[in-house]
């Protein structure tokens, strides 16, 4: 997924975007990426800072999801959710560690087959889960990218992926925090 979405024409790189209010029910928040490939698993890191940040406290219709590199398991994890949000490093030529934010319409790539489901990625999913599950998948995806330095064999983030996924996560535990005020909102 690191190379796949570097050829977006109209990625929307504003990390200081506000919240977008969100509708009651299950959130998702999927995290992707290797974690032996160095800045490759900074998705699985913000998955991972976000289960720390609510120890155990995670609330109701909220889920945290490690997809690792598989996918296929974006698809079944997103189905039935009200919102999701994905989370990935890519590779499209800017400064490491920059953010970007993607809406609903610039996410999903149709998959060419292949004897392979190793390059079945999320945005496949995407597209897939959309015309699979019709209704029952969510409409409201977001997904936020990090841009890597390093993608070599390793298991620690460069330093300016790893501010990212701290600003990510903060966002993303601020979003969570705003679904739940929405959800309690008769």
């Amino acid at each position: 997924m690191v190379q796949a979405l570097a050829d977006l024409s109209r990625v929307v790189a504003d990390p200081a975007a506000p919240a977008r209010a969100l509708p009651p029910g299950p959130l998702v928040v999927i995290g992707c990426g290797n974690l032996n490939r160095s800045d490759d698993g900074a998705g699985v890191c913000v998955i991972h800072r976000l289960q720390r940040h609510f120890a155990g406290t995670l609330p109701a219709g909220v889920r945290l999801f490690d997809a690792g590199t598989g996918g296929i398991e974006v698809m079944f994890q997103a189905r039935g959710a009200a919102a999701l949000i994905v989370v990935d490093a890519c590779r499209s030529g800017s400064e490491a560690g920059a953010i970007f934010t993607l809406p609903a319409d610039e996410l999903g790539t149709r998959h060419e087959p292949s004897f392979s489901l190793h390059d079945f990625r999320w945005d496949h999913a995407l597209y897939a889960g959309r015309r699979i599950f019709g209704a029952a998948f969510p409409s409201d995806v977001t997904a936020w990218l990090i841009e890597a330095a390093a993608l070599d064999l390793g298991t620690s983030l460069t330093p300016s992926v790893a501010a990212a996924v701290d600003t990510v996560s903060a966002r993303i535990a601020a979003r969570i925090r705003d679904h739940l005020s929405a959800a309690l909102v008769p």
